[in-house]
């Protein structure tokens, strides 16, 4: 029996979805347990490629079954949407998905609310991808928020819907917005009710009786590190705890239940949205670093579609999420992308008025002022998506992935050269 977490390392978009799909072979449960479709996990099998956003990506094994945890917020129509599109491609979730009772919803109003507060900050906004999760993370705060268990019932689940959107759409008409037309939202909400209301469950039960009869579980965290509300670069973060602890408040188990924790760590630097990035790069080294959009696999927004910020491998970062969530288990990813360059930069320190520092600081004032520290390494020409012996990786990859391991004080894991479930080594 296990009990395995994943936490992205950096600003999200590591490639969480690939690891998930690789460790749930072994799982029993996959549980998503923050967040909500402000992610977006990619995972590719053979030609098929699958985008999820809520459901935790174990929907795509057999036999496993997927939980949507309390901690997560999810709409109604969204996670319909997602469970119509697997379907589509042969996966019937009917059987293998519940969804807390605890779990708070997104609502219409809360997507348009994202929108306006991002209008009103201006130039200080802090680039959200619009989808309600701030807004109903703060309804959740305000105990003013309707949760999955609300979905039983069919006219209290009515009620409450129509009382929150009065609310609201006062809110809604202040900041200058257009209000939510109640009928149309409620007849929406009202469809995904009939396919979601089966499938509210009390979760923490399920997973407490699961954990003792010896089932193996593994969580599925969301975004990443730098985004986590308590330790990422805030404001410039997320509504939800996507650092290690998040794993116990917003599954139910116990935070001594967890055994493996497995970090994802790109092999250079995305971020999206607004705030400081240290190791940035805005040359054509970062522009071939994102790719042009045409792969799956390079660096546009699985959610949104916006471009990525690219940067060289910041270790300061890594170091920060190792210290945090106890990562124990480390998982290297696109290591294919470092090909073809003469030199590769990797970010060891921050200079911060004339001071070395190998930790972020907590302003982000402070972190804008950062200059990196860079040491050089010789990078490779070879074409590496095809190995799968880390032996007969190029010289240089090898030092490259080495130098990452030995920075995070890591000594097991995987380095990934590609999306698909075989361009996978083992390290360790």
């Amino acid at each position: 029996m296990t009990v395995s977490a994943i936490v992205g390392m950096q600003w999200g978009d590591e490639g969480k979805g690939k690891i998930v799909d690789a460790l749930s072979e072994a799982s029993d449960i996959v549980v998503r347990c923050q967040g909500g479709a402000n992610a977006g996990h990619t995972v590719v099998i053979g030609d098929d490629i699958y985008k999820l956003h809520v459901i935790p990506s174990g929907i795509l094994r057999e036999g496993v079954i997927s939980v949507i945890g309390n901690g997560v917020v999810f709409d109604p129509i969204g996670v319909v949407t997602e469970i119509t599109g697997l379907k589509e491609k042969g996966i019937d979730v009917s059987s293998r998905l519940m969804i807390s009772e605890r779990a708070h919803l997104v609502m219409p109003y809360h997507k348009i609310l994202d929108g306006l507060n991002e209008e009103n900050l201006g130039e200080q906004k802090i680039g959200t991808t619009g989808r309600g999760i701030g807004p109903a993370y703060a309804d959740k705060a305000a105990r003013t928020a309707i949760r999955g268990g609300d979905l039983k019932d069919e006219d209290k689940f009515k009620e409450k819907v129509l009382d929150r959107i009065k609310a609201m759409n006062k809110r809604i008409e202040f900041l200058g917005g257009e209000k939510v037309d109640a009928q149309v939202a409620l007849t929406e909400l009202l469809e995904a009710r009939k396919i979601l209301a089966p499938l509210i469950k009390d979760t923490v039960y399920y997973l407490h009786q699961a954990y003792a009869s010896g089932k193996n579980i593994l969580m599925e965290g969301a975004q990443g590190s730098q985004l986590d509300i308590d330790f990422g670069t805030y404001p410039f973060v997320t509504s939800s705890n996507t650092t290690g602890g998040g794993f116990a408040t917003g599954s139910g188990l116990p935070a001594t239940a967890v055994d493996e924790m497995h970090g994802i760590f790109k092999a250079f630097t995305t971020r999206v949205g607004e705030g400081p990035f240290v190791s940035e790069i805005k040359d054509e080294i970062g522009d071939k670093l994102r790719g042009t959009g045409e792969n799956q696999w390079d660096e546009f927004g699985t959610t949104t579609g916006r471009p990525r910020r690219c940067g060289w491998c910041d270790l300061v970062v890594g170091k920060f999420a190792t210290r945090i969530s106890g990562v124990n288990n480390l998982h290297i990813t696109k290591l294919d992308i470092m090909s073809g360059f003469d030199e590769i930069k990797v970010c060891v320190a921050y200079k911060l008025n004339g001071e070395t520092i190998d930790t972020m600081p907590a302003s982000y004032e402070d972190l804008a002022m950062c200059e990196p520290v860079y040491e050089v390494i010789e990078g490779w020409k070879e074409d590496i998506t095809g190995i799968t012996e880390f032996s007969d990786l190029p010289d240089n990859a090898q030092k490259y992935a080495e130098m990452i391991f030995n920075a995070l004080e890591i000594k097991k894991g995987t380095i990934n050269v590609g999306p698909r479930r075989d361009q996978s080594i083992s390290w360790g």
